[in-house]
Formats: structure tokens, sequence, C-alpha cells
């Protein structure tokens, strides 16, 4: 409670005292450079988030100021006149985890006639990056090429794994160029579903398959929606409402052709 009533009243010196009584933490080391860097003290901000930092990394899984440390780091590099580390900071952050996010703030420290040069350079170094942070990363720098490319060479299971928050934008922006990929995404949103048993969300894995199947018929891979429809009878059977649904959808009766509630009540009442 004193922390934050320190804080709020911006008292730098009752804070930095209360902490060093009581025992530095990273967190304190954040907000004590906050309230330096707002009277102008960049210099001495710098120690404080160095010191943070220090303190971060002998902490085993890390602190919840790790990354706004890293950030204030490279804001005050930069007001220091520091560029190039605060370039050569966010760079590292960036190899250590490539997503869409260390490539926004990496950028910001790029001068415009560096920023081609430096993009090849991040795409080149994202093949670490998780299969669901690469697809964000692509989809962000509209790298359509290289998101088809990461597709095409990702095992299903792999796919099935990946949040629908990821993959649905990702199918969305395929669907039109490469329908084949995109139906592979579709697939694997409906897969996540019904092979986690989440039967609330059925209604929505029977409309991601009617988005594969589609997609699988305009681009000619036929093979491909039968063997999804395989699958799903083989591990899915016992099912039986699903089945029944899913089973409506491979004859062309699939949510997109059933009435809507208003249509329905209308017919029902007469209306």
């Amino acid at each position: 409670m004193l922390r934050t009533l320190f804080r709020e009243r911006g008292q730098f010196a009752a804070y930095r005292d209360l902490a060093e009584e009581t025992g530095v933490t990273a967190q304190d080391c954040q907000e004590l450079a906050t309230m330096l860097l707002a009277r102008r003290k960049a210099g001495e901000a710098l120690s404080w988030v160095e010191r943070g930092i220090e303190l971060d990394q002998k902490t085993a899984s890390g602190t919840s100021a790790r990354f706004d440390l890293a950030r204030l780091k490279r804001e005050l590099l930069t007001k220091l006149g520091r560029g190039p580390e605060a370039r050569e900071a966010a760079w590292s952050e960036y190899l250590r985890s490539p997503n869409k996010y260390t490539y926004v703030e990496l950028m910001r420290f790029v001068p415009r006639t560096d920023r081609a040069a430096c993009h090849e350079e991040a795409m080149s170094s994202a093949a670490t990056a998780r299969l669901d942070s690469l697809i964000e990363l692509l989809l962000h720098t509209k790298e359509l090429p290289r998101l088809a490319e990461l597709i095409e060479r990702s095992l299903e299971a792999d796919l099935e794994h990946v949040s629908h928050y990821t993959t649905e934008p990702a199918a969305r922006k395929l669907e039109k160029s490469r329908p084949g990929l995109a139906a592979r995404l579709w697939r694997a949103q409906g897969m996540r579903i019904v092979n986690a048993g989440k039967s609330k969300y059925y209604d929505a894995a029977l409309a991601n398959f009617e988005r594969a199947k589609h997609c699988y018929e305009r681009a000619g891979l036929l093979a491909q929606w039968e063997a999804t429809v395989a699958d799903m009878r083989g591990r899915h059977h016992r099912k039986v409402g699903l089945m029944s649904d899913f089973n409506q959808l491979v004859a062309g009766h699939g949510p997109s052709t059933r009435p809507s509630f208003l249509k329905q009540a209308k017919a029902r009442w007469g209306l």
C-alpha cells in the first residue's frame, strides 16, 4: 500500500527508501525509473532499469516487469542519443522471441532507409518462432507467399493445436488465392474443437468443416476432403448428434443452407 501511495504521489525518495529497506524488486526498479523519466533524468532512470533487468534475470521464470523494463531501456537509450544500442537491444529481443510484437518494437528503431533489409533479415531469422507466433507475424507483415509456404509444410496435427484466433484470419487471407491451404486451416479449426470434445462449440466446428469442404472443392482437392470425412467418421463415430449433422454437411446440407432462426420463426407462425 505504501509503494502504491508513494508511486501515485511521485515521491521518488520515499519509494526508493522503502524498497531498499524491504527488498528491491524488478518491479520497484521499473517504477523508480519511470518516476525519474518523468523528471527527465534519463541517465539515472537507465541505472535503475539495468538493475531491474539484472534482478529479473536472477528469477528462474522471470518477472512481470521483464517486458516493460526491456522496452523502457530502449526508450532511455534513444533519449540519451544511443540509438544504435537501442536497435541492438530490440534486435536481441526479437531473436529471443520472434513475433509480431517484437517485430513492431524492432522497426521503431530502424531508420526508414534500412527497413527493407532489416525486414528480410527478420523474416529469415523467424524460423525458430512457434507456429502460432510465426503465422501472426507473417499475417502482420503481409508476407502471404511465406505464409502459404509455412501452412503447406506444417503437419495437420500441429495446425490443430493453434488457436482459431490465429488460424481463422490466416484462412480468410488465403481463401481466394490458395483455397487448398485455407481448407487445411478451416479443417484444423474444426478438428481442434471436435478432438477436445467441446460440444457447445460443435456448431462452430461444423461451420469450419463446411468452409473447408468448399475450399477443397474450389482447389480440386476432393481426395483431401474425403480423407477428412473418413477421419471424422473413424475417430468420432460415437458422437452421434455431431456425426448426424456432419453427414448432412457431407451430403450438401451444411449450416449455411439452413434457414436462420428468424426465417424459421416466420415460417412457423405464417408471418
